[in-house]
């Protein structure tokens, strides 16, 4: 007796828009919080002598970071780049990913003790959409930025078919 394995019609699930999603999420980085302390406490910690002090500079900087009107992040979802303010986020500035033609990262300001950087959203022609201060692991948010505005950016309307664009239909 066999049995029928055909597997019954069912709307696709690509027709259906998708739900928001966090794609990937970080805090500001302590020097973002107060630089100059932030630079001093990381020179005095490299220094064997000074290094109490310099952890004594940082902790209430590391609490400081996490401070309800300080709190920043900087959130990357399947549909925008959000920069969130306080412990509740709520969202300051926001740009769509259909919006974002590059990131650019200067590897030459990169803060080897904090590992974060200053990223510059650019969108058409060159202008800065946005900026994000102090990003921890900036070439890793680089990226996935890159990678989301290049999943998700592209809308819908624009889309003919699984692989062409609107432009490349004929």
């Amino acid at each position: 007796m066999a049995e029928n394995l055909a597997i019954p019609h069912t709307p696709s699930s690509t027709m259906r828009p998708l739900p928001e999603t966090n794609i990937r999420e970080v805090f500001m980085a302590l020097d973002g919080v107060n630089s100059p302390i932030a630079v001093l406490g990381a020179r005095l910690v490299s220094s064997l002598l000074l290094a109490p002090i310099g952890f004594l500079l940082l902790g209430p900087l590391f609490a400081l970071k996490f401070a309800p009107f300080l709190c920043k992040r900087y959130t990357l979802t399947n549909r925008r780049l959000l920069i969130q303010r306080g412990w509740k986020p709520a969202v300051s500035q926001e740009i769509a990913l259909s919006e974002i033609r590059d990131v650019h990262l200067d590897e030459t300001r990169i803060d080897t003790y904090f590992l974060s950087a200053e990223l510059r959203i650019l969108g058409d022609a060159g202008k800065i959409l946005l900026t994000l201060p102090s990003v921890p692991e900036p070439a890793g948010f680089r990226l996935a930025i890159l990678d989301a505005a290049r999943a998700y950016g592209v809308s819908a309307s624009k889309v003919i078919g699984p692989f062409k664009a609107a432009g490349e239909a004929k």
